[in-house]
């Protein structure tokens, strides 16, 4: 399938076709490498990567996915750039796309992104803003379809379920992508933090064409009933300040990960799953600090013993943002068939 040029700037500019694509090609790349055969497509193409928040797992994967694939990359943050400082975004897209093959972004609103790639002339890659997560989605389908053992465009259906702020980039991006591809999907929330109304109207629309299932409740028994994987994030998100945390902590109680939370599916195969990092344990600072003023010593939105439990394929989720966003890449910088 030609995306060749494309941005890739959130779910809901893509098809279910075109989401299964960049998945299969994903599937495709992973296998490739694992025997030593990856054939490198982006050859003397160069990346620009911005990231105007932290990273771990987005930065290593867009970095490594360039180099195996023959690339080069360029890190641009705003202590070592004039990027919202003395430039402005647009004139950042003019400069940056004479200069290199693809932009990616990683920071705060999904206007930055957008207007990056309005002016832009090479694509434009949203690493992370506060509104999607677009490269975790791949990610997080392609890690679903390989456990539960089904195709990535076969007619089988994903059931999994998201517990904790439903409001975030992930709450967000896992309703949509769902309900584009056809998947059981339960946004389980108190009702203060579940997605702004305009997000759920463009779920139910893509939904009615895929034939999804969505479920959006604070009932923690009806919402996790049969699923498969459990997803959670952190209840603080990047950029929100540190009282939040009382207010939060209080509210999403009900909904931390435990065994009796995970035993709610009915399912003792459901695995669970974490964009990362997660705090589970008191060997982080925030993990301590949380832990110390709320009594979560066994971990604040999931507990240890789920974390390093056998149901937890976090890690496995984490190396397929690397295969997921090479498959990006190369779908849209190639300009070649993919054989």
């Amino acid at each position: 399938m030609a995306l060749f040029g494309r941005d890739f700037l959130k779910e809901s500019d893509f098809t279910a076709a075109e989401l299964s694509s960049l998945l299969s090609l994903a599937a495709e790349l992973k296998a490739q490498r694992k025997v030593g055969k990856e054939n490198p497509r982006l050859i003397g193409k160069q990346l620009a990567l911005i990231f105007a928040k932290s990273s771990t797992r987005t930065r290593i994967a867009f970095e490594v996915a360039m180099r195996d694939q023959g690339g080069h990359v360029t890190v641009l943050d705003p202590a070592s750039s004039q990027i919202g400082h003395k430039e402005s975004i647009a004139d950042t897209a003019r400069v940056l796309s004479r200069i290199f093959d693809g932009i990616e972004y990683r920071g705060h609103g999904q206007v930055i992104v957008e207007e990056l790639a309005e002016f832009s002339d090479v694509p434009v890659y949203n690493g992370l803003t506060d509104e999607w997560h677009p490269t975790q989605m791949l990610a997080d389908f392609l890690t679903m379809y390989e456990f539960a053992g089904i195709e990535h465009s076969g007619g089988d259906r994903l059931r999994y379920s998201y517990v904790g702020d439903a409001r975030s980039n992930m709450g967000n991006s896992l309703l949509v992508m769902g309900s584009i591809m056809g998947a059981d999907v339960r946004i389980v929330a108190p009702k203060s933090l579940w997605p702004e109304l305009q997000v759920q109207a463009l779920a139910q629309e893509r939904a009615r064409q895929s034939g999804a299932s969505i479920l959006i409740t604070d009932d923690v028994a009806h919402g996790l009933s049969g699923a498969q994987f459990v997803h959670t994030d952190i209840w603080v998100s990047m950029g929100e300040s540190s009282e939040t945390w009382d207010s939060r902590v209080t509210v999403l109680k009900p909904y931390r990960v435990d065994e009796d939370l995970m035993a709610l599916t009915g399912n003792v195969e459901a695995k669970f799953m974490h964009c990362l990092p997660a705090y589970h344990d008191q060997n982080t600072a925030i993990g301590r600090e949380v832990a110390q003023r709320f009594g979560l010593k066994d971990g604040v939105e999931v507990s240890d013993a789920v974390f390093n439990s056998s149901a937890s394929i976090v890690f496995d989720q984490a190396e397929n943002r690397m295969h997921s966003i090479k498959a990006v890449l190369v779908a849209t910088l190639c300009g070649e068939p993919i054989n």
